[in-house]
């Protein structure tokens, strides 16, 4: 195992397990639809960070900031506190996995397990079977397609012990499936204030520039 992070307090993991990293922002206004074109189409599995959410304008998330900068066509279907177990099937958000393979893109980002963290204490055995679910889901119904999965985002400086183990369980099975791995991505923005929106849980304009920036380093290196 690759356990990596320090273990938060007691006491602020009850107020974060009291957010529910589900925020009373409104996610900025963005059609999840496929747009025209001849680019690659890149498609998006992920929650609000990926979805945008906290940004001023849906064009300044690091997903549309990444695409536009690289010709993509970008599907971004990613929903407000989605986890590989928390809230599926809320929102429409259970099939996810599914309306992506439906789309059959040529590259896919899986960014998920922020939220899984709430249901750790409760739900570990499932969310360490479900990620392997929707990895192997994705693999089977887009057997070409590249598939980039990123260590869950996180955003204080102090962090559960169940993010290092989610993200351990994510990585491992990124490889089961011959998938990239950007590892790292869950100190991005962490205990940054300056990149946070007014909720103190989601990036901010600065926040989203910082994302995309590190992500485009990551995705270089990866030869993208």
């Amino acid at each position: 195992m690759l356990a990596r992070r320090r273990v938060i307090a007691t006491a602020l993991l009850a107020a974060v397990v009291a957010l529910t990293a589900c925020s009373p922002l409104a996610a900025p206004s963005a059609g999840s639809g496929v747009p025209e074109g001849d680019g690659p189409l890149v498609a998006f599995y992920g929650d609000s960070y990926t979805l945008g959410t906290g940004a001023s304008d849906a064009s300044l998330r690091w997903s549309t900031q990444i695409a536009e900068s690289r010709g993509w066509r970008e599907f971004n279907p990613s929903v407000n506190g989605l986890g590989f177990v928390n809230n599926r099937g809320t929102y429409g958000a259970g099939d996810l996995p599914d309306r992506i393979i439906t789309q059959q893109p040529d590259i896919v980002f899986v960014t998920m397990g922020l939220n899984d963290n709430f249901s750790y204490s409760r739900a570990a055995a499932e969310i360490e079977a479900q990620i392997a679910i929707d990895l192997r889901r994705l693999r089977e119904g887009l057997p070409d397609a590249r598939i980039i999965v990123v260590e869950p985002f996180w955003y204080t400086a102090e962090q559960p012990e169940s993010l290092g183990i989610i993200a351990d369980w994510v990585e491992r099975e990124a490889a089961s499936i011959g998938a990239d791995h950007i590892a790292g991505a869950s100190d991005w923005i962490a205990g940054r204030p300056g990149e946070m929106a007014a909720d103190g849980l989601h990036p901010n304009d600065a926040g989203y520039a910082l994302m995309t920036r590190l992500m485009d380093e990551a995705l270089v290196g990866l030869g993208l």
